[in-house]
């Protein structure tokens, strides 16, 4: 353990952000797998094209938001929005067939 003064604090800001980063990624994670788990689930259950519309629009603000608070980095958030995308995208095509 460092007894400078700087080292700690700096450790102790290393601590507070690392938490706080966790539980927004862990958030962000969650709103996406209920996103994919809305629109698999469209036709087989009574889930309402506004409400996938809705999590679909949450997930694309978390990603932005962590892109913007620099929890991510911004290809990381294309390349999750991409994704998020292509999955709805495949599995309304495929549902619609």
């Amino acid at each position: 353990m460092s007894k400078n003064l700087s080292a700690i604090k700096r450790v102790q800001t290393s601590l507070r952000n690392n938490l706080r980063n966790k539980k927004y990624k862990s958030s962000m994670k969650t709103i996406l797998k209920k996103t994919l788990e809305n629109v698999s689930n469209l036709r087989q259950s009574n889930v309402q094209i506004n409400e996938v519309q809705f999590y679909i629009s949450k997930s694309y603000s978390k990603i932005d938001k962590a892109v913007k608070k620099g929890i991510i980095p911004k290809n990381q958030g294309a390349r999750k929005k991409s994704m998020l995308s292509k999955e709805v995208k495949k599995i309304l095509i495929s549902q619609l067939m």
